[in-house]
């Protein structure tokens, strides 16, 4: 009876180890041919993809499909995003190990993780309890202590340990929301997919330098919208950043006025000097 308990027991520490070892595979598969494989080249970035362990914050009956290319639901009408596009707001980020980031958006908790693994600290807001709750088992249970979860309304953002190097938005929206920008570091950026919250948006980038914002759009992406306060403001005249740098103004010999007024100046003493001498 010991024997076959032993051998059960072994069988089990086996099956588990096999079943690591898969995912572990799995994982590789989907950076070398999904993120790597679309152009993502930050080796931070990349290794963090390559290390999360994607499948423990899905629900348990879609483990299976935890490192496919698509989304996946996680229940009260969220999802936790496709691998490409996880790996394309982190990417373009610009992430350093010192850097102080806050989370919009906690959802399964596995955005947060691979933003763990890069920067020192990491502080994630979810509006929904259930969703904030069980993120936070799973990114404490998986190591990940780095990362601080609040239960409230992202829009607000998270004064109290602002300003942030990095802000990371994971739900739509029609605007940015002003807290977020007052919250953002002097040189910090700022991701968010912008656009209609029904329909597609564009993967945007806000960069913050001084008092102006400025902005590269990425590509088109659909995220589910981000609910709370969002949604009760929603269609109000939004935030307009700018887009490209002020131009720097004209110096007295650079206008275009005054040159025109010396070209002129100038025709006029040459067609009085021509009447003199041909007089």
């Amino acid at each position: 009876m010991k024997n076959l308990i032993l051998i059960g027991l072994c069988m089990g520490v086996l099956w588990s180890s096999m079943v690591q070892n898969d995912y572990a595979a799995e994982r590789r598969k989907m950076v070398e041919i999904q993120i790597e494989g679309r152009g993502i080249t930050d080796p931070d970035t990349l290794d963090a993809m390559m290390n999360v362990p994607r499948h423990l914050f899905v629900p348990e009956e879609l483990q299976n499909e935890a490192y496919a290319d698509y989304p996946l639901p996680i229940g009260y009408g969220q999802t936790i995003s496709q691998p490409y596009v996880v790996a394309l707001m982190t990417e373009h980020l610009h992430l350093r190990s010192t850097d102080k980031a806050l989370e919009v958006g906690t959802g399964s908790g596995y955005q947060a993780a691979v933003l763990a693994s890069i920067v020192e600290q990491v502080y994630t807001i979810e509006i929904i309890p259930e969703l904030a709750a069980r993120a936070e088992t799973v990114l404490r249970d998986c190591g990940y202590d780095s990362v601080t979860v609040k239960n409230t309304d992202g829009y607000f953002g998270w004064e109290e340990h602002h300003p942030y190097d990095a802000i990371i938005i994971t739900a739509a929206v029609d605007h940015i929301p002003p807290p977020l920008i007052q919250q953002l570091a002097d040189g910090g950026r700022l991701i968010l997919p912008l656009g209609n919250p029904l329909y597609y948006q564009t993967l945007t980038v806000v960069e913050k330098q001084g008092n102006q914002l400025y902005t590269t759009h990425l590509t088109s992406v659909r995220f589910v919208p981000l609910t709370g306060y969002a949604q009760d403001i929603e269609g109000e005249e939004p935030i307009l950043p700018e887009t490209e740098p002020p131009q720097p103004k004209e110096s007295f010999w650079t206008s275009w006025t005054i040159r025109g007024g010396i070209i002129l100046f100038v025709v006029v003493l040459l067609t009085m000097f021509w009447k003199m001498k041909k007089s």
